[in-house]
């Protein structure tokens, strides 16, 4: 069935309700129709409030209402010198991650739901897809709750209403990559909150994968270059999990947990394993 785009109307925008939801209480594997709403989403301005825009990044908002407890917030980066396909790989493979993105302490799949969707876990858990759409490549996700992975006490679980990014080619040899978040933090974020995560996290985040890009060839030939499970379904040997396992994870449903002493050093996370080719259940992390 098909699924409207999501709306960007305040009164959806704050209400928690994930645009990946589809109004009901079910996990279900994203469609073509859900990759098609993101990516509009993404290359759409209408709604969007620019907050940053210098040294080839932009960074817009919304959800800026004082009653509005779920931010949205849109990042793009023009990739010179990195192909579309080069940095679809980077935002997949883990264990480069690992080597670039210090915030990620650990991270894990679960199991796989179909070729293109997983089951992952970091400081969230969510069920992430992927589809290569012509020139544009798509990752996204929304979180849900897994019996075996409760939130742990000395993490923060947040709630990704919806989380992706857009890669788009730009030539054979560079691309414009988009990264869009609807998190609902469990609570109000000052403005100033905001205000930092729009003119300094997002942009330094998105300069660190563009770099990362930019040196994944050289890493990849000398770490088991042909192993690719996001674009070799073949090679994924993850066990298979269920959606009937599955439930959407809602802010309001979470323990209250004690943040006194928490830092702000980014996730944990754990992929589960597959529903679907191309489909995962995971678990925590910044940007993804």
């Amino acid at each position: 069935a098909a699924i409207a785009a999501a709306s960007t109307e305040p009164s959806s925008l704050c209400s928690g309700r994930s645009p990946m939801s589809r109004g009901g209480e079910m996990v279900y594997i994203p469609d073509d129709s859900d990759f098609s709403s993101f990516r509009d989403q993404c290359e759409s301005l209408e709604g969007w409030h620019c907050r940053y825009n210098k040294a080839g990044v932009t960074v817009w908002s919304q959800g800026q209402e004082e009653s509005c407890t779920v931010q949205k917030i849109k990042t793009r980066i023009s990739c010179k010198d990195v192909p579309a396909e080069t940095l679809y790989d980077v935002l997949h493979d883990t264990d480069y991650r690992k080597k670039w993105d210090s915030n990620m302490i650990e991270t894990y799949d679960i199991g796989r739901l179909t070729v293109n969707a997983d089951h992952h876990a970091w400081d969230f858990v969510t069920l992430r897809s992927w589809l290569p759409l012509g020139n544009d490549y798509m990752i996204i996700n929304y979180s849900v709750k897994h019996p075996k992975y409760p939130p742990r006490k000395d993490f923060v679980r947040a709630v990704s209403l919806q989380t992706g990014y857009l890669i788009k080619a730009n030539g054979a040899s560079a691309c414009v990559l988009y990264y869009l978040t609807q998190v609902d933090p469990r609570g109000s974020l000052p403005k100033w909150v905001v205000n930092r995560v729009s003119q300094f996290v997002a942009p330094k985040a998105m300069k660190k994968i563009y770099k990362a890009g930019l040196k994944y060839p050289e890493w990849k030939r000398k770490h088991d270059p042909g192993y690719k499970p996001w674009v070799y379904p073949e090679q994924n040997t993850l066990p298979s999990v269920s959606l009937a396992e599955l439930s959407l994870q809602h802010a309001d449903s979470l323990e209250n947990i004690d943040e006194t002493g928490l830092g702000s050093q980014g996730g944990n996370g754990w992929e589960f394993g597959p529903l679907h080719p191309n489909s995962h259940v995971c678990s925590p992390t910044p940007l993804s």
